[in-house]
């Protein structure tokens, strides 16, 4: 999906053209007054709009001039289109995702069938008719139809136009991997689907009215940021009021003609009100959301990204997540005198037939350690013993030679149905490695013990490190896993985990959520099976995986259509990557707001008190210049910071106290520094402009 969205352009020319033109239609009333702080600067763009109108025709102040007011009201104009601007280019971007998925999201037909296992009595319909609750096939090369859980069949399904990725999946009846999706292709073999989504509600309508973010409702942050920049604007509000009162009064004190206009004090309103983080503020949720869904993530609301961004602990399944999934042969361990080798060369022979990651590894590592190659196994007339539930051993007999492995206690029980004695060197080399977290394969020939094959389970690379950075940012981490508390302890230990939870339940998952909810944290985890569920309804951020069941993915408030696990750690990166873009720019626009305070109160009332000037640190040309530059400037640095909101401000695993000096430094003077040098700049070319006048 994400390929065919232009992933490395933030901007494409079509979809600038698009938002150009959303920018004019937002400038609708009852749209503008969806933002406070904003609405003020399209009421103050509408009030000059109407004094230079009445000045045409003689009704002004006469302190400035018809061709300054109209100056003034093309440049708020202009600051309410910029801010519009860069609300329908984040919503642009999410557009563009969900006209991609709507592709996906095409009418096909289905073969409805009564009952599973009657496939005599096949109706075709359309699968925008089939209900929840109805049963229908799919067969090789078909799309399914709707959402739904296979009750019948196993196949290869291609999901790419969900989830992006090539490679087919296996989907089968029972177990976690029975979940389809609608618009997806079924491969190989046939599968017999139950409907488990009501019309209009499938899994692919609820990514495209997600993705599209029109109906992105505010999350909590938002809207108490919100309320205090609209506390703020009131304020200034208040202020402004109030200095066009002094102003009056002194005019009256001094007895000269008051020279405060009312321009100049919208200008000032405008100046003063947090109008860059207002005009940005919706940009900023809407490009989080479209950064989770690039990473292939559907966020079922945008409470959830923000949660991601203040989580603090972390639960993560061992499997696929810390671990590669599958545990590999690492060492040969002989007993009793017996060589290395020769455990090797038996393991390797009872393994030839064994076409799970652990037989293959053994295999490998017998070629590696000893440059073994297969044997002559016809002119043997070798016969493999499969692995068996009830033996739990499998082998080979070979030459003349039985060869076993298994686990411990069921090789113990074939050694001394051989009158054999077993072996105690072999006990103890089978506890150290079930202390150090492995798994130990017992190997006999003959129904003597030649020694223990270690079968380890492999860190991913990087996972500790990344455990690590995590740690930093006051984020702990929980390991589960099914296995017992040594063997857990152990390999938690090896991946830089904080904590573990062992043969973890639905029970204890959901035990440990609330424990730690009741202290005040905020608790992730990922899960994929329904017995993840309970868990899952009650984290605060609960990641579902797309091969998953049905009851994981409603229990869930984000689905990750990748599947991957290690999802989780990106999810928390974007989340905070959000919240540090807002506080970023709102200590940019506060800082900002100071600097153009400056730039415009001296300006303003150095008719009244000449010393003020002395406040004019910025030497500016003139009162017009310094109002215009300063409005100017409010107008593009919205423009300016457009890509930032876009794009996220740099993700950086720091604890927050670093996080916070970082940002007060380079944001907070920074909006301070950057004004002063832009204004002055503008500044100077309206005063080379005047002077040509």
């Amino acid at each position: 999906m994400n390929e065919k969205i232009e992933k490395n352009q933030m901007f494409s020319r079509k979809m600038l053209g698009a938002a150009l033109k959303e920018t004019f239609l937002k400038l609708k009333p009852n749209l503008q007054i969806k933002n406070p702080v904003m609405f003020l600067v399209y009421v103050s763009a509408i009030a000059t709009t109407i004094l230079f109108i009445l000045s045409l025709f003689g009704i002004s102040d006469r302190i400035v001039s018809s061709g300054f007011i109209f100056t003034v009201a093309v440049i708020l104009w202009i600051t309410c289109l910029f801010a519009n601007f860069s609300e329908a280019v984040a919503e642009g971007r999410g557009k563009a995702q969900a006209a991609e998925l709507k592709k996906s999201k095409r009418a096909v037909m289905a073969k409805r069938l009564n009952k599973v296992g009657d496939l005599s009595n096949i109706e075709k319909v359309s699968g925008e008719n089939l209900n929840k609750g109805d049963l229908f096939l799919a067969e090789a090369g078909e799309t399914i139809a709707a959402d739904g859980e296979v009750v019948e069949g196993a196949a290869s399904v291609d999901e790419s136009a969900i989830t992006g990725e090539s490679a087919p999946v296996i989907r089968e009846a029972g177990g976690d991997r029975s979940a389809v999706t609608g618009g997806t292709t079924v491969l190989s073999d046939h599968l017999v689907i139950k409907v488990t989504q009501e019309q209009g509600a499938s899994f692919l309508d609820k990514m495209i009215g997600m993705v599209e973010g029109a109906n992105r409702k505010k999350t909590p942050n938002e809207i108490a940021l919100e309320i205090f920049l609209v506390a703020l604007s009131i304020i200034f509000v208040l202020v402004v009021a109030a200095l066009y009162t002094y102003s009056q009064l002194s005019s009256q004190i001094l007895d000269m003609r008051n020279p405060m206009s009312i321009v100049w004090l919208i200008a000032l309103l405008v100046c003063l009100a947090p109008t860059t983080i207002g005009a940005l503020l919706s940009a900023i949720g809407i490009a989080g959301m479209s950064r989770l869904n690039q990473a292939n993530v559907l966020a079922m609301s945008g409470r959830a990204i923000e949660a991601a961004g203040d989580t603090d602990v972390l639960l993560l399944d061992k499997t696929g997540t810390i671990t590669l999934g599958n545990r590999r042969a690492s060492a040969f361990i002989p007993v009793d005198g017996h060589s290395e080798k020769e455990l090797a060369i038996a393991a390797q022979l009872s393994s030839l037939a064994d076409e799970t990651p652990e037989g293959r590894s053994i295999v490998v590592l017998a070629k590696e350690k000893y440059s073994l190659r297969e044997q002559n196994l016809e002119a043997n007339q070798a016969k493999f013993i499969p692995f068996s539930a009830q033996t739990k051993m499998s082998g080979v007999n070979f030459a003349g030679d039985e060869i076993r492995k298994g686990a411990s206690e069921n090789i113990k029980q074939y050694v001394l149905t051989k009158k054999n004695k077993y072996s105690e060197e072999c006990q103890i080399a089978v506890k150290r490695i079930a202390e150090q977290g492995g798994t130990p394969l017992v190997v006999c020939k003959n129904g003597v013990i030649l020694g223990v094959i270690y079968l380890k389970d492999i860190i991913k690379p990087g996972v500790k490190e990344k455990f690590a950075d995590l740690r930093k940012m006051g984020i702990k981490t929980i390991m589960i896993t099914g296995d017992n508390p040594v063997t857990a302890a152990a390999i938690a230990a090896e991946a830089g985990v904080d904590s573990f939870l062992s043969q973890a339940t639905p029970e204890s998952k959901m035990k440990t959520i609330r424990e730690y909810q009741n202290k005040g944290h905020l608790v992730a985890m990922t899960g994929d099976g329904t017995n993840d569920a309970p868990a899952l309804a009650q984290a605060d951020v609960a990641v579902a995986m797309n091969t998953g069941t049905q009851a994981a993915k409603e229990a869930g408030n984000m689905v990750d259509l990748d599947s991957s696990p290690t999802k989780l750690i990106k999810i928390v990166q974007i989340g905070k990557q959000l919240l540090m873009t807002r506080g970023s720019l709102t200590t940019f626009s506060i800082a900002n707001d100071i600097a153009k305070y400056f730039a415009i109160i001296p300006a303003m009332f150095v008719g009244l008190y000449p010393k003020l000037n002395v406040l004019n640190i910025m030497h500016l040309y003139s009162p017009t210049s310094a109002i215009l530059s300063a409005l100017i400037f409010n107008a593009l640095i919205i423009v300016a910071l457009i890509p930032l909101a876009l794009k996220g401000v740099r993700y950086r695993e720091v604890p927050a106290s670093q996080l916070l000096r970082h940002n007060l430094l380079v944001y907070g003077l920074g909006g301070i520094v950057v004004p002063f040098i832009g204004i002055k700049l503008i500044d100077l070319i309206i005063a080379l402009i005047l002077q040509i006048l």
